[in-house]
């Protein structure tokens, strides 16, 4: 039923409310209200709308011949400068949300206005475990209550009505570097949340816990552990003899296989659907000896959502050594297939490639490649397995790959419309240079990958500003209009640059994204026709939802840039201004509007340059290995500190943040553990160095401006060479 149908049945309803006829209590969600969610579409109710996680909205008051007139409604500002990846949860006009180090929201879905906030408190200091910024991407709501797992692996139930704590439950050993970003799902009065981790040295798992009590009720291993411990459950010991007992993984980083983000269900076969990560460490050769399928890495596997226990399994890239996780978006739908309606699982995952699978049995049906794929050439439709294009592929020598370990489709939920057929991806196209770490150590680097970053890192003697030019021009992001019958592209809206926002489709006949350069923008869901945009300050990487409160549909999305692109810098065409995270409703009509953004800060005078340029070529490589993955590549951060800013006081006591923790509380611990103090002093004449060749892009002149233009020609034929190689 479209929402212009049904606008009477709201009427009814406020109707028999001003009567005195009691509402609801707050969050008050059960599986039957989840399964039934398109009787009401005015509201949000999972993570993906429906247990089938279509990410599509029946609603229609705002639809593609009216979507011109979409003003902004209200804002919420969320006190943060972090990534915000939340999917909001929308119950009769109260939306749940979640910003960063996992503290919740509850705010009136009409005016933006804050009923309560609840803040974990998660200790600053195990940000360090959080590979890809302090992000959350949701809450779920049960009978009642509204559940979030903390980056410091709790699980915690609180009171949909106030906020007040009412459980919490550790999920992780706290000595091991787990940490929680994904959004819980609730099945059947079960809480089930997984973890991330990988590459700091975890063994994945998934579970389930008892939503009235907190009480874990089952656990699903996702890679075996120490053999000469024995096996936990059947199931283990099956996935045990696809692993090479030589490479000790166990002993090298744990195996990986984190649960960290996708999960659906389907209620009628009772069928629990989760995606499982990336190996630690990545490279097999180091992990299992080059040997064995590594079950279940890189895997979509089905449980029984009573027991936890296996129930059929597909691996998207065995023996995976490149971080091509299978965790992405995972959508059910009943589509038709060589005439005959089948029930299907689809997934785009990190390998490049789209899979459509029967969702009761796990039987492969079809896979192609939605982005540049060179590890593979294609998958095998008689075995499902995919082809590669070389049996050692970067044991040897160094090899340049499509997709990167950032995937041709990361973490960013696709959207599914039954009125197009089509599915959305938010797609990216980047490369990546994979070479073998030498005489690899578990525990030398606090990311345990067995993978040579030296070689997929910028040069010493290359310039910065090329350095941004070139990655700019290689790296790219798009919309893939995707047919999962056909297994082809329809139509594409290709993007500036990589890591966009998640989708959502409407049954108005429209599409929205937000995107890297700040804006939210509707397309028509059929050809892909931008109708519409609107600034946000900020780059967007969460995926818009849509609800209605007092007849009114409004549009909704989490501002914030960040995430794990999002701290690299210099990749995406423009980060956005430095504004606080926000939460933004939009609606037919809306007038209300954001306040000017801040100006970009002045750079401080940095201190002279004292250092030798080997000095400066060492701090260079030391902060690649060990400070980019937070502070951004070639120390240009678009999120954390940006070190290039730092003030004269701050060079003075650099040494004690860096190696003595000073700023622990504020999320920077000690390095010592991995730094000497003239590898700290290295770094810190590197970052030095990084400030005044800034200062001296901000002076200008014709000459830059010659240079600039001269890079930015170069940078063009480079990705021109690298697309014609690869």
């Amino acid at each position: 039923m479209g929402f212009r149908s049904s606008r009477w049945l709201a009427a009814i309803a406020a109707a028999f409310l001003c009567s005195g006829v009691a509402q609801a209590a707050p969050g008050a969600i059960d599986g039957a209200r989840i399964i039934g969610a398109d009787s009401e579409p005015g509201n949000w109710l999972a993570h993906g709308r429906t247990y089938g996680e279509q990410r599509f909205s029946p609603l229609d008051a705002i639809n593609a011949d009216n979507v011109g007139q979409l003003g902004l409604a209200w804002f919420a500002d969320l006190g943060t400068r972090r990534g915000l990846e939340a999917t909001p949860i929308v119950v009769d006009g109260v939306i749940y949300t979640t910003g960063d180090w996992s503290r919740v929201y509850a705010i009136d879905a009409a005016t933006g206005k804050q009923i309560w906030s609840y803040d974990p408190k998660v200790p600053r200091e195990w940000g360090v475990n959080a590979c890809c910024d302090v992000v959350n991407r949701g809450v779920a709501v049960w009978k009642g209550r509204v559940y979030v797992g903390t980056l410091d692996g709790r699980l915690i139930a609180l009171d949909a009505a106030s906020g007040a704590l009412v459980w919490e439950t550790l999920t992780i050993d706290p000595g091991k570097p787990y940490s929680i970003t994904g959004a819980p799902r609730i099945v059947k009065d079960k809480v089930v949340i997984g973890n991330g981790g990988a590459e700091y040295g975890v063994r994945g798992y998934v579970s389930a816990y008892d939503a009235a009590t907190g009480k874990m009720v089952w656990r699903f291993w996702t890679v075996p552990g120490d053999p000469a411990r024995g096996f936990e459950t059947p199931d283990v010991e099956m996935a045990a003899k696809t692993w090479n007992p030589a490479g000790e993984w166990w002993n090298k980083g744990g195996g990986g296989g984190t649960v960290w983000d996708s999960m659906a269900y389907d209620p009628q076969l009772n069928l629990l659907y989760v995606g499982v990560g990336n190996g630690a460490p990545w490279n097999r050769w180091e992990r299992s000896k080059g040997e064995g399928d590594n079950l279940f890495l890189s895997s979509i596997v089905a449980l029984d959502p009573d027991t936890g226990r296996h129930v059929w399994h597909y691996q998207t890239t065995p023996s995976e050594t490149w971080d091509y996780t299978a965790t992405q978006h995972m959508i059910l739908a009943d589509i038709e297939i060589g005439g005959q309606p089948r029930k299907v699982i689809m997934q785009a995952p990190k390998n490049g490639f789209f899979y459509v699978l029967d969702r009761a049995t796990g039987q492969f049906i079809s896979a192609e490649n939605y982005v540049q794929v060179t590890w593979a050439t294609h998958i095998d439709p008689t075995t499902g397995r995919p082809v590669e294009t070389d049996p050692v592929q970067y044991r040897d020598e160094k090899k340049l790959t499509f997709p990167a370990p950032f995937g041709g489709h990361n973490w960013q939920p696709m959207s599914y419309s039954p009125r197009t057929g089509l599915v959305y991806i938010p797609a990216m196209d980047l490369p990546f240079t994979f070479a073998q770490e030498k005489d690899f150590k578990y525990g030398r680097h606090p990311w345990n990958m067995a993978v040579d970053m030296a070689a997929a890192m910028p040069s010493a003697d290359q310039d910065p500003a090329l350095t941004r030019k070139v990655l700019r021009a290689i790296a790219k992001g798009h919309i893939a209009a995707w047919d999962p019958v056909a297994q082809k592209e329809v139509w594409r809206v290709q993007h500036d640059g990589p890591w966009n926002g998640g989708m959502l489709s409407t049954a108005g006949n429209l599409l929205l994204q937000g995107n890297a350069r700040g804006e939210l923008v509707a397309y028509r869901a059929d050809t892909g026709e931008r109708l519409w945009s609107a600034p946000t300050q900020s780059g967007i990487v969460a995926p818009p939802v849509s609800y209605a409160v007092n007849g009114e549909q409004y549009i909704a999305v989490m501002v914030g840039w960040g995430g794990a692109l999002g701290l690299a810098g210099g990749i995406a065409p423009r980060e956005g201004d430095k504004v606080g995270g926000r939460l933004l409703a939009f609606k037919l009509g809306g007038q209300a509007s954001l306040p000017p953004a801040p100006l970009p800060p002045a750079l401080p005078q940095p201190p002279p340059q004292t250092a030798s340029a080997d000095t400066v070529a060492k701090g260079h490589a030391l902060y690649h290995a060990y400070c980019s993955v937070c502070h951004g590549l070639n120390a240009e951060s678009p999120t954390l500190a940006d070190l290039r800013y730092m003030q004269p006081a701050t060079h003075e006591l650099f040494d004690k943040i860096v190696l003595d923790g000073l700023y622990q509380g504020l999320g920077m611990v000690g390095w010592s553990k991995y730094l000497s103090a003239d590898d700290a002093h290295a770094i810190h004449a590197y970052v030095v160095e990084r400030a005044h060749q800034t200062q001296r892009e901000q002076a200008g002149g014709w000459w830059l401006s010659v240079k600039d233009w001269a890079y930015g020609v170069l940078a063009k034929l480079v990705a021109w060479f690298i697309q014609l190689t690869a």
